[in-house]
């Protein structure tokens, strides 16, 4: 169905809103804290540690809008069996791929590949900054520097003085998991951005501008 312009002229494509304002948030915000947590991922600098931190808020945020949100930004709506995902995948290489209102199933995929990526690169950022007493340690309670200060009083605080090479050893391994999910990530953000532009020109409707507005067309 479709609606007529205000001068009578070229009809307008019909639109029903799908991205609830939480999904577009997210989306937004993890946009930017991705991007100034990796562009200060070198300076190894507070900014890095703090947009991290943000990206493990969004993610923890996600994870449970996907379970009580809004239709769309339910996983049970996008997560779809691989059957699905690869005719999908058939489909957009023949250019009959069927158009959805929320992700297809690939879409629904790389959301899932994302968040699982973002949370690993997270996750070995807060390990790696908890190791090196970062920002994560310096707002914990004082009881943990009580506890650290008494095992160091009785010889306890490290096997091999007092910063371990096991210590040091697990703190290298995180850094090779934190820079490792990382690149994974960024391949993924470049993948997801070619599969959006993709399906924009197959189904021309704007994906973008659809996760600004919440709308897409309904066919």
């Amino acid at each position: 169905m479709s609606t007529e312009d205000e001068d009578g002229g070229t009809p307008a494509v019909e639109t029903v809103r799908v991205w609830d304002p939480v999904v577009r948030l997210f989306h937004w915000s993890l946009v930017v804290a991705f991007t100034v947590a990796y562009l200060s991922s070198e300076e190894d600098s507070a900014l890095h540690v703090y947009a991290g931190y943000v990206v493990l808020a969004l993610i923890v945020v996600r994870l449970i809008w996907g379970v009580v949100g809004s239709r769309h930004a339910r996983f049970g709506d996008f997560v779809r069996p691989p059957g699905e995902v690869f005719a999908y995948l058939r489909g957009l290489a023949s250019g009959r791929s069927r158009h959805y209102l929320g992700h297809n199933p690939a879409g629904g995929w790389m959301v899932i590949a994302l968040l699982v990526s973002l949370f690993a690169v997270t996750l070995s950022g807060v390990m790696l900054d908890t190791a090196e007493g970062g920002a994560l340690a310096a707002a914990g309670s004082g009881s943990v520097a009580v506890i650290a200060t008494a095992h160091a009083d009785d010889g306890e605080y490290g096997e091999y003085g007092e910063r371990g090479e096991g210590d040091e050893g697990g703190e290298e391994f995180w850094e090779e998991v934190h820079e490792a999910s990382a690149n994974v990530t960024l391949f993924l953000v470049f993948l997801h951005i070619a599969g959006v532009i993709v399906s924009s020109l197959l189904h021309r409707e704007n994906l973008i501008r659809a996760m600004v507005t919440g709308r897409k067309p309904r066919a």
